[in-house]
Order: C-alpha cells, then structure tokens, then sequence
C-alpha cells in the first residue's frame, strides 16, 4: 500500500463510514457533502485494494477487510487526537501510563515513595519505574525514550536535552554515633571536623562505576592533602549502613544525611574545608517540554521536591549551617 496516497481526510472518512453505515449521515457527521464522501471511498477502495463497503437495500455493510480495520482505525485517530489536545483539556484523572525516571538510590528512597501516594490519588491510572543511575547514558537513554526524565547532578548534554534545578546539593560528612575517634576529639554534633582527623580516617565513597576518588578527593586536592577511601559502593544507602557499622566517614548530600540519621546512628559533622555544591537537575528530551502528560509530571516532582524540604537545608533538622 502507497501511504503517501493516504492523508488524514480519508482516515476520518472511513471512521464514519464504519460508525454509520452511509455515505450520507458519514458526511453529515464529519461535515463533507455526499460526493465528497463518494470520492474519498472511491480512494479508499484504491489505496486498499478492497471494496470496503457493499450495498444491501439501503445500507452500506463493510467487507471483512473494513470489519478489520473499525478499532485500529479509532485508536489511531483517538491517538493523533490525544497528541494535539491542548494542555487545558489534559485530565490526569483519565491517565494510563507509566512514567520511568533514572537517578540515584537517594531518590528512590526519598523522593518516589511521597511521589508515588501523591500521584495515586489524582491519577490512580500512572504507575512509575525508577532505574539507577549506572544504567547508562542518560543522552541515549533520553533519545531512545527508555527513560522519561533523569534526576542527576550536572550533566554535560546535547542541546536538545531540556533541564530544570531541583535544589542544591551540598555535602555533609556522616559518621558512626560511636566513632571513637570523633570521641575521643571531643567533637559535637554539627560541627567541623578537624581536618587532620578527617584526612586520617578510612572514608566510603558512594561511585556507580567503581572509581575511588570524587568530588571530596577534588577539593581536598586543591589544597594538597588527600583523604583514605578504602570503600566504594555503589549505593548511598549502602555507604550509610557501612558507616553505622564502623570507623568510616562518608561524605554525602546534606538532603541524604539528614533522612539517614532519622534511621541509622550515624551524626552529622560539616567539612572542615569548602567543597563545591552542584545543582540537582530534572532533564528530559526536548520533544516532551509541552507534551501535557510530561509536563504535569514534572510539575509533580518539582512540587514533591519542594514539599520534602530539600531546598531548605536551614532548618534544626539539619544539624548545622550550609556547607
């Protein structure tokens, strides 16, 4: 079949001849004359090879090819009528979709579970997948719509690629509440911790490619002293849990250390020397920035986002000033 041959028009056509059986109320329904309809069947029959419709008495009955074509042909103009609504007629509630984000254990523990109840009760018919970081190129996974939206740290991305920030990132150092270093130190909750000691104690460094070194070793370096990381696991969860259980520190998001001692016995100190604070961002394909669905969605991480606090790391909870 020669698609050039077949436009829209025809497809509209066809719609109707299958709802009502006759040239005439067809183009009553889609507002065509009677020959105009007679023309575009004539086209159909051409471009499909096939009948379409036979007479019987007064009524057109479609073949079995035409019998064949009734729901594909309404879903695929249900379809092109969805992707040209406006944003004003977008109704969540009616939404059947599953959104897939990518980005960090830190969001998937934080982030979808407050997501995940918000959404389910405006749209019961959206459901989430949420993949970790070290499954790839977040370019190539946007590109190939494996993936909706990625919530990372700075990313250098083509400029077909939109983002958004989310909030700011600082670091804040977590120990064990019993480290009997920081103890014996003397050091309260809160505050710095004495470089000297900070350079001495074995560190854990959450790397989702297995390197050894980070943002801290970077700063750290600009200042000629180096730090011992003697674990690197891919997970900031994981790094939490290593640290309860020993002598380890760990830096990490200040947002991430607040959750984890609501949980773990782990304090947090601040750095005892300035590292560089990225900026969260959403990114997303470009073709999606007014795509009604995406659009919500995004509305409702930044709202989310916003509910959770992360953008104010003030706060008694955070045991500490910014770092």
């Amino acid at each position: 079949m020669n698609l050039n041959a077949l436009d829209l028009n025809l497809v509209r056509v066809l719609d109707a001849l299958l709802r009502e059986r006759s040239v005439t109320r067809a183009g009553e329904q889609i507002g065509l004359s009677q020959p105009a309809v007679s023309a575009a069947l004539n086209r159909l029959r051409h471009v499909l090879n096939d009948q379409l419709f036979v007479r019987r008495g007064n009524d057109m009955v479609p073949t079995p090819r035409a019998e064949s074509l009734t729901e594909p042909v309404r879903a695929a103009l249900r379809e092109i009528e969805r992707v040209f609504q406006t944003g004003k007629d977008f109704d969540p509630a009616g939404l059947e979709r599953t959104f897939t984000f990518m980005g960090a254990d830190f969001f998937s523990m934080l982030l979808m579970p407050p997501l995940a109840a918000r959404i389910a009760a405006m749209a019961p018919g959206v459901s989430f997948r949420f993949l970790d970081s070290a499954r790839g190129d977040v370019s190539r996974l946007l590109q190939d719509d494996e993936i909706d939206a990625a919530l990372e740290r700075p990313l250098e991305v083509p400029d077909w690629v939109s983002s958004t920030p989310l909030f700011d990132s600082p670091f804040a150092i977590i120990a064990a509440r019993d480290n009997t270093a920081i103890k014996q130190a003397g050091i309260a909750d809160g505050e710095p911790l004495p470089i000297e000691l900070f350079c001495e104690l074995p560190h854990v460094l959450r790397s989702i490619d297995g390197s050894m070194s980070g943002s801290t070793d970077a700063a750290l370096d600009k200042i000629g002293l180096k730090r011992r990381v003697s674990l690197a696991l891919p997970h900031f969860q994981a790094v939490a849990l290593a640290v309860a259980s020993g002598n380890h520190l760990a830096a990490v998001p200040r947002q991430f250390a607040v959750a984890a001692v609501k949980s773990l016995p782990v304090v947090i100190y601040q750095p005892p020397f300035a590292i560089a604070v990225p900026e969260v961002r959403m990114y997303w394909h470009a073709r999606h920035d007014d795509e009604p669905p995406h659009r919500w969605i995004r509305n409702q991480i930044l709202e989310a986002v916003e509910a959770l606090g992360f953008r104010d790391l003030d706060g008694d909870e955070t045991t500490g000033s910014r770092t």
